[in-house]
């Protein structure tokens, strides 16, 4: 019987994950897709789908038995996703997977403005305290949702102000960690801040918008309080609602403003810039 790949990736389904799945593929790399709903799995040759979830020790255990590197997709958004991450990584560790590449966000801390990459901060020291060797990719905000941002009224409303945001393309996202995956041992232990070629405040943003798109986009620096207000009708849990404003304060703050020449360096190749990105689809 062939032994199963010794690469797994999980997110397959989503955005992130299905770059680096295909990306994968085409290199020619054999790969397990880990993935909760396998019907859903992308047809790729050289892959193996094999159902998990995060939190199920018994499907990890059979799912990573034998995985020397790991592609680790952020859970999806939640009130308990660090804990989700917590049992899969004790899962992979308990599997005697050897290397770990997690998708981490930019200025990940115990006190980052942005509440999410404060969980994104404990998943980091939780992969450590296995001792396993890891890649972070510490992602800046995609620039693939900036149009999504735009209300039905054609304006962007956020307490971002004269901030600025380093935002980075999924596929550059996805070159840089297929780079990693193949080759993990060059980039043991080492994180990447993952951004654009350029800061841009959200004012900026909406000018590009308008530029490429032909559709006129306005952005609205909203106080704190109006950000909360505005965001009531979603009916979103307050975890989620700090986090959607949280988005835009760490904008203000200058959380976001780092530009890296991370991409470049691992991929050989540029990253893309918002007017390229919305260029080109």
């Amino acid at each position: 019987m062939t032994p199963a790949p010794t690469l797994a990736v999980t997110g397959s389904t989503g955005a992130l994950g299905a770059l680096v799945a295909r990306g994968v593929a085409d290199a020619g790399i054999p790969q397990r897709l880990l993935v909760r709903t396998p019907a859903n799995a992308p047809e790729l040759p050289g892959s193996v789908v094999m159902p998990f979830s995060y939190a199920d020790r018994a499907a990890c255990a059979a799912a990573l038995s034998g995985v020397h590197t790991l592609f680790m997709v952020s859970a999806s958004e939640s009130a308990d996703r660090v804990d989700q991450h917590r049992a899969f990584i004790e899962s992979a560790a308990a599997a005697g997977v050897r290397h770990i590449v997690y998708t981490s966000f930019l200025a990940a801390s115990p006190t980052a403005t942005f509440t999410l990459a404060r969980d994104h901060f404990v998943t980091e020291q939780l992969i450590r305290a296995t001792g396993i060797p890891h890649t972070f990719l510490r992602d800046s905000l995609y620039l693939d949702f900036m149009p999504a941002l735009v209300g039905a009224d054609g304006v962007i409303r956020g307490p971002a102000g004269d901030g600025r945001v380093a935002g980075v393309t999924r596929a550059d996202v996805a070159r840089t960690a297929i780079a990693v995956l193949r080759d993990p041992g060059a980039h043991a232990n080492v994180t990447y801040d993952l951004t654009g070629p350029e800061a841009l405040t959200m004012a900026e943003i909406a000018a590009v918008l308008t530029e490429i798109t032909g559709t006129p986009v306005a952005f609205h620096n909203e106080s704190i309080a109006e950000a909360y207000e505005s965001r009531r009708p979603w009916a979103a849990p307050d975890w989620q609602n700090d986090a959607w404003v949280s988005t835009y304060t760490a904008i203000a703050d200058g959380s976001m403003s780092t530009v890296s020449g991370d991409v470049q360096r691992v991929t050989g190749v540029p990253p893309q810039g918002l007017r390229e990105l919305l260029s080109a689809t």
